[in-house]
């Protein structure tokens, strides 16, 4: 194993723990492929990383961050699927399609990218479907770039901002503990299949159903991905939520894509904070009163 992998982590944990990591590593890569021993190099930096920014599951920062982790994909996974089912709609309505160019049909496919691997990461194979999801949403933003190269140096600073959110809240699940992940949801290869064809045809029929009338609210377009997509994440996920900073950190990544997405403007971005921090407080309330109910009984 190369030294410079141990180096990277605390040097105390690296006296305790650095022979096992090595061993690990020498199993988990002999006889193994390039392909097999660049993935364990990149689990190890990502396991090293997280110990340095106390971002582990023994730390709070990582227990934060597997709580808010299946909402960060649940919000990808709705915003990816208004983008799909506006772009229906509008070609539908209009009779002529929302794509022009390569980059247009490369915004799309990136798109179903993201969904695709929102859904693969919510059903059972979570660390693949995040590092699908994350990189079809650089994917997209690297578009953007090259659809505003010719004017770069005179693009609008907010404009320029709009790449960062995406990319931000797609790496949120990369960094989540690997023994915090969420637990599979879909049992079986089929279930996982029979979801991923059931996705995309549920944002055709979203975005087609009606497409005159209901479908064209853009908030209607945003709130059904959004019901469904914290339906995939599951019970599980919402009783992670414990207190009011996962409460926020859970609910941040739709309001933030939802802005940017053209759903959530300044008219109702403040009462929605309002709201957000309102019910986190209520939360935490009522969970320090069942606290002390349980322990007075």
């Amino acid at each position: 194993m190369n030294a410079r992998l141990l180096r990277l982590y605390p040097a105390e944990f690296r006296r305790v723990f650095g022979d096992e990591i090595a061993e690990a590593y020498r199993e988990a890569t002999e006889g193994a492929g390039r392909l097999t021993r660049l993935r364990e190099g990149c689990d190890i930096v990502a396991h090293a990383l997280r110990l340095r920014l106390r971002v582990g599951s023994a730390h709070r920062g990582g227990r934060l961050l597997a709580a808010a982790a299946p909402f960060a994909l649940a919000a990808l996974g709705a915003r990816a699927a208004f983008l799909l089912a506006s772009t229906l709609n509008n070609a539908y309505v209009t009779g002529r399609p929302d794509v022009e160019g390569p980059i247009g049909y490369a915004l799309v496919g990136c798109n179903l990218l993201t969904l695709i691997g929102v859904v693969v990461a919510l059903g059972g194979q979570f660390a693949v479907g995040a590092r699908c999801a994350f990189a079809a949403v650089a994917g997209t933003s690297a578009c953007l770039i090259a659809v505003s190269l010719p004017g770069a140096m005179e693009m609008p600073l907010e404009h320029a901002a709009y790449l960062v959110p995406p990319l931000l809240i797609a790496a949120l699940p990369l960094v989540c503990p690997a023994d915090l992940r969420p637990s599979r949801r879909v049992g079986g290869a089929a279930g996982l299949v029979a979801l991923l064809m059931w996705a995309p045809l549920s944002v055709v029929i979203l975005a087609l159903l009606d497409a005159g009338g209901l479908g064209m609210i853009e908030l209607w377009r945003f709130a059904v991905p959004v019901v469904a997509a914290l339906v995939l994440a599951g019970r599980t996920a919402v009783s992670g939520v414990r207190t009011a900073g996962q409460f926020a950190l859970a609910v941040a990544p739709f309001l933030v894509l939802g802005h940017f997405s053209g759903v959530v403007s300044e008219a109702n971005a403040v009462p929605c904070l309002v709201l957000l921090t309102a019910t986190g407080l209520g939360v935490r309330l009522w969970r320090r009163r069942n606290s002390g109910t349980t322990g007075h009984a």
